[in-house]
């Protein structure tokens, strides 16, 4: 933004700072020269802010000073951030596997951020667990296509607005985009893929100065444990073969998962994490969030395939 500018005699409102806005009045429409310290507020998209850490981050943003376009699916969901939020954060309909809704979303930002994107959070995402024997097709699809495909399509939508700031670029992986268990074949697969993809990204597009950070977390307490849970009752309803084959360690894998989500940390850790890779002068490429995930990524690849796959079997029964 220019040091001076011809107003109309209209009041006209300047960003000063992240929090502190500044009205000037000009009755005779001539010339006003506000301060030269002027600064752009930053913006950023965030994907999956309904609930978890997309939420988490996008209310964490918005308190830093951001403006912060929140993907949601459902109204209430957009209402719930509106009465936790400052007017900054815009709650935007973003369904990541809908290409019309991803285009949409794109257009609005490019008409409502100022001078493009600063950041992109791509964090949507499911959990769809059981045997890749049994797995039906679809499912494994709509997990890559959330978890994966989606994160591509937004970023390549995204891209444009985020050149022209210089901004970067978050990708949700996980933990359990190193190593791999039982039952979460396509959930698996999803992050591991996330981890190359955001190599990938990182690598071509550093002519631009663009940063690309992947973020690692372990246990995280958010509501994708229950709708894994409940996503694993209705595919064994798909499909019979599933109990009869894999009944008692899929019991166990489920006291797994519970014992997990009690355990797990707050998703604001993760927003901070995510906050630091967006702020920072110097941004890690990859940031493993919490204890399990860190003791996880230094001892696993200690340890010889046959002997981690004898003690996951144990655990498991399997």
């Amino acid at each position: 933004m220019p040091c001076c500018f011809a107003a109309s005699s209209q009041a006209r409102l300047l960003r000063v700072s992240d929090s502190f806005p500044t009205l000037l009045w000009q009755e005779s429409g001539a010339p006003i020269s506000p301060p030269c310290s002027l600064e752009r507020m930053r913006s950023a998209l965030v994907t999956g802010a309904s609930t978890g850490i997309g939420r988490a981050t996008a209310l964490g943003l918005d308190g830093s000073g951001w403006r912060v376009f929140a993907g949601v699916r459902r109204e209430e969901d957009a209402d719930s951030l509106r009465r936790e939020a400052s007017p900054n954060l815009v709650p935007v309909t973003l369904d990541v596997t809908e290409p019309e809704q991803i285009a949409a979303a794109a257009a609005q930002v490019e008409a409502e951020s100022d001078g493009g994107l600063d950041g992109l959070v791509n964090n949507a995402g499911v959990a769809v667990p059981g045997p890749l024997e049994t797995i039906p097709l679809e499912d494994l699809r709509h997990q890559l296509e959330v978890n994966l495909v989606a994160y591509v399509a937004v970023t390549q939508a995204m891209l444009p607005q985020i050149r022209r700031a210089e901004g970067r670029i978050v990708f949700l992986a996980s933990i359990g985009g190193r190593i791999a268990f039982p039952f979460g074949g396509p959930y698996h697969a999803s992050k591991f893929a996330t981890e190359a993809i955001g190599d990938v990204f990182r690598q071509e597009l550093r002519p631009w100065g663009i940063e690309v950070a992947i973020i690692e977390p372990g246990s995280i307490d958010t509501p994708i444990w229950g709708r894994g849970q409940d996503k694993a009752a209705e595919l064994e309803a798909k499909s019979p073969q599933t109990s009869l084959l894999y009944g008692a360690a899929i019991e166990k894998f489920r006291k797994v998962i519970e014992d997990t989500a009690e355990r797990g940390i707050p998703p604001e850790k993760v927003a901070k994490a995510i906050a630091h890779a967006l702020e920072s002068s110097r941004p890690k490429t990859r940031y493993l969030v919490g204890l399990d995930a860190k003791v996880q990524a230094r001892i696993q690849p200690l340890i010889p395939t046959r002997l981690f796959d004898k003690i996951v079997a144990r655990q498991l029964n399997l």
